[in-house]
């Protein structure tokens, strides 16, 4: 027997559903399509798709240059679709590092000052570091999704009722 690996997109891919296996009942439960969210998200919009107390993953549909970000704790991003570039930049002490307590990404108003630290390439399937405290903006040459690890924040978007499906 063979298995064939598919892998899905945007444009490309599979509902899933729930499949009960004891004495409960579907409708307890809800689930989302990362791509679907994906595909009906704007650009850098960072959509929950799933969360456990403060803990989330968010959903990004990735298009052109994001906004620059920074972090008071570590986050990853796992690309899903497409490929990307994660530039970094170690910012001059002017001020704009999170304080330890803020949770989340921050968005900031611009290139900040400071250390280029590099960049990561990444493409379908690849996990790249977001270190606490670094600057970081990624740029997407063509549609890509990302799922970022992160904790609940300013830039985290809530839209339950709108992605959910039971």
């Amino acid at each position: 027997m063979s298995t064939t690996t598919v892998f899905g997109s945007i444009d490309n891919h599979t509902k899933g559903g729930v499949e009960i296996t004891g004495n409960e009942d579907a409708k307890d439960y809800l689930f989302s399509n990362m791509f679907e969210v994906a595909g009906n998200a704007e650009p850098w919009e960072r959509i929950i798709v799933a969360k456990n107390l403060e803990n989330t993953i968010e959903c990004i549909r990735a298009e052109g240059d994001s906004p620059w970000y920074i972090c008071a704790h570590d986050e990853t991003a796992l690309l899903m679709q497409g490929s990307m570039e994660t530039h970094f930049i170690k910012p001059a002490d002017d001020g704009i590092a999170p304080a330890e307590e803020n949770e989340g990404s921050i968005k900031l108003a611009g290139q900040p000052k400071g250390q280029v630290m590099g960049h990561v390439k990444a493409s379908r399937g690849h996990l790249t570091l977001l270190p606490s405290g670094a600057a970081y903006q990624f740029r997407a040459g063509e549609l890509s999704v990302i799922l970022l690890q992160t904790l609940l924040g300013d830039e985290s978007i809530e839209k339950w009722a709108e992605i959910c499906q039971n």
